[in-house]
């Protein structure tokens, strides 16, 4: 299990489109500090090369066989099928949104703020033919283009660390969930103390957040989700073969020609530094996890509370946001 010790006290940080349509072992951790935490600036568009900024160059087609069978078991988990709707965020190229609809027979939505990446994602749901059944928007993850209480799951994906607001972006998941439904977060956690100094460092190298396994967990608390279960999925993320950590292309690119891709992207971004660079973030990550232990991979899963709102700024009227297309009459 990730450690829930404080890896030194967290800095102080700086501080919707409109939709088209809208488609393990029980938590007794106690809750951290009740300081609020201060918004840092999003990461998803920094112009210096990160582990993040490189992996979303990629244009891989396909998940590991290690990811595979998370998504697998996670469909499960979540009771999705025919009748489910559920949402990833943030979505980049939709690989395990496409993934998720494909084993469960769900429709779904991803969500993510980079046009090119949810344009790619669209094209690549109509090329496997399943248009139908799902459908990418451009939004900031914070502020989704959803009503409330429409989908059956929502899951955080890695990259939600990258965020302004992760609270706010948990509380966004939360509140298009519908009551007794399943919300979920997949996302990097510190596991030791660090100075200041070196955790600022690190999440520039990374290129997004990671937060104590308590916080993550006090976040979807504060949002209304009950039940909270953690499952450690560390020893898998820093797996020599398959590293689960690949699912969202955060760490491992898994053939030659994808590796060349990525760099040559990331030369035409960032330079000769920026490739360098690049190189170097993706054997740090594995060190700081396989060896360092500084960082754990967390999958946290709850159910939401029947009544709970958005604890940010109160529950929002149905006139706000388009209805979804179940909810439209004829």
């Amino acid at each position: 299990m990730p450690s829930e010790q404080p890896a030194g006290p967290l800095p102080e940080r700086p501080g919707g489109p409109e939709a088209q349509r809208s488609g393990g072992a029980a938590d007794s951790g106690q809750a951290g500090s009740d300081a609020a935490v201060e918004p840092h600036p999003s990461a998803f568009e920094i112009g210096h090369p990160s582990v993040l900024g490189v992996s979303r160059l990629s244009r891989l087609p396909y998940l590991s066989p290690a990811a595979e069978a998370l998504y697998r078991r996670i469909a499960r988990l979540a009771e999705l099928g025919p009748e489910s709707e559920f949402l990833l965020a943030p979505s980049a190229r939709g690989l395990t949104t496409r993934f998720l609809a494909d084993v469960s027979g769900a429709s779904g939505a991803g969500v993510d703020p980079n046009a090119e990446l949810t344009a790619d994602a669209t094209e690549r749901a109509r090329v496997a033919n399943l248009s139908g059944r799902l459908h990418f928007d451009v939004a900031p993850i914070v502020d989704l283009p959803y009503q409330d209480d429409i989908f059956d799951f929502a899951m955080g994906e890695l990259g939600l660390g990258a965020s302004g607001d992760p609270a706010a972006a948990v509380s966004e998941l939360v509140r298009v969930v519908k009551p007794m439904g399943n919300v979920a977060l997949l996302q990097l956690v510190w596991t030791r103390q660090l100075d200041d100094a070196l955790r600022e460092s690190l999440v520039r190298m990374l290129g997004l957040r990671p937060m104590l396994l308590v916080e993550w967990k006090q976040m979807l608390r504060d949002a209304g989700v009950v039940g909270l279960q953690v499952e450690d999925l560390t020893d898998a993320a820093a797996a020599p073969q398959q590293p689960l950590l690949g699912i969202a292309g955060l760490v491992d690119f898994y053939s030659l020609r994808d590796r060349f891709s990525v760099l040559w992207r990331a030369w035409r971004r960032w330079g000769w530094g920026g490739v360098w660079e690049a190189v170097l973030h993706g054997n740090e990550v594995r060190r700081l996890i396989a060896r360092e232990r500084m960082l754990g991979l967390a999958f946290i899963r709850g159910t939401k509370w029947r009544g709970s709102g958005d604890r940010r700024s109160g529950t929002r009227s149905e006139t706000t946001k388009p209805a979804s297309p179940n909810e439209r009459g004829p």
